[in-house]
């Protein structure tokens, strides 16, 4: 389906909102199956900021993250379908499904897959999507520490995971520094021993923002003062799901952030709502969204009304019917 113009209302089997890489694999394979999609997208995936992924196989220099974003959008549009700008603000049940509004459009759908992803929490850093984009800021160590081998990496303490993610560093190189985010909860005598065994050092004066020098390398200024000149940066920023359309119908949550949970089949509390990528509880990796994605579409293809194809009929048979009529 074309990407659809303000009006309505629409139709579809299934509704997806987000084009994310677990939204997009979700809509090739539903398409795949036959069945009408409609794909909105307000234009904020984590994807596109990715330098180069090397955790996505098939790739083996690696793929620019706006790069594998393009392929997808190029392999869903071989089944004439397109994803529409904009931003669902309202979902609600009805007898029917779903509707949702977008854009001055209202949608109905049988089903719908959330594919929204998460909202990075917030930290002064200076050009922030330039510094994320040339890899001198970095937001995943499980996706990317393999790729800064032996660099001067800092890392900002996370409230949820406060030397973790530090010490799963070292695994990649011997110069690590964590550094507080906050006075009020310095790190207690058992995580730091963990950073000393581990050969991690520890800033305790708290960062208060994050400059780049002109060769795009990452100053981090403390509150004591001081200046920290490092090549690679984890600001561990901590994150909150996008799923308040979902929390809204009464889907269930994980309290720390929001993450909806789901099934083996990715399906939410809420009967014909599904969630796939980011959004959903669980290891937030591009390979596992897509995976999500398909297990999605394939379980709502089987629990949608049977979709037969008609019959092709053969030349000569055209020809004789014309012929009759």
């Amino acid at each position: 389906m074309n990407a659809i113009s303000p009006g309505g209302p629409f139709s579809c089997d299934v509704l997806i909102i987000g084009a994310g890489p677990g939204g997009l694999e979700a809509a090739i394979y539903l398409r795949r199956f036959q069945r009408s999609v409609i794909i909105v997208d307000k234009g904020h995936s984590r994807l596109s900021l990715i330098p180069v992924t090397h955790n996505y196989g098939g790739f083996p220099d690696g793929i620019p993250g706006h790069q594998l974003q393009q392929r997808l959008h190029d392999q869903l549009a071989r089944y004439d379908t397109y994803v529409t700008s904009g931003e669902v603000t309202r979902l609600v049940e009805d007898d029917d499904g779903f509707i949702a509004d977008f854009n001055d459009t209202r949608v109905s759908a049988r089903m719908v897959i959330l594919a929204t992803g998460v909202a990075d929490a917030g930290l002064p850093i200076e050009n922030w999507r330039e510094a994320v984009r040339s890899g001198a800021v970095r937001l995943c160590p499980v996706c990317d520490g393999c790729d800064v081998l032996d660099r001067k990496i800092a890392v900002i303490t996370s409230p949820a995971n406060p030397v973790g993610h530090a010490v799963f560093m070292r695994t990649f190189s011997a110069d690590v520094t964590l550094f507080e985010r906050e006075e009020t909860v310095p790190l207690d005598a058992e995580q730091r021993i963990r950073l000393q065994q581990a050969g991690v050092r520890y800033v305790q004066a708290p960062v208060k923002g994050v400059g780049m020098t002109c060769q795009m390398t990452p100053v981090l200024h403390t509150a004591d003062g001081a200046e920290y000149h490092v090549e690679v940066l984890y600001p561990m920023l901590g994150e909150s799901a996008r799923s308040e359309l979902a929390a809204a119908l009464g889907a269930q949550t994980e309290a720390a952030c929001g993450e909806l949970l789901v099934d083996e089949y990715q399906r939410t509390s809420v009967a014909g709502l599904y969630a796939v990528g980011d959004v959903v509880k669980g290891l937030n990796q591009i390979s596992v969204a897509m995976g999500q994605g398909a297990v999605a579409a394939t379980n709502i293809h089987a629990n949608l009304p049977s979709h037969w194809r008609a019959p092709v009929a053969a030349a000569g048979e055209e020809t004789a019917h014309a012929a009759s009529g």
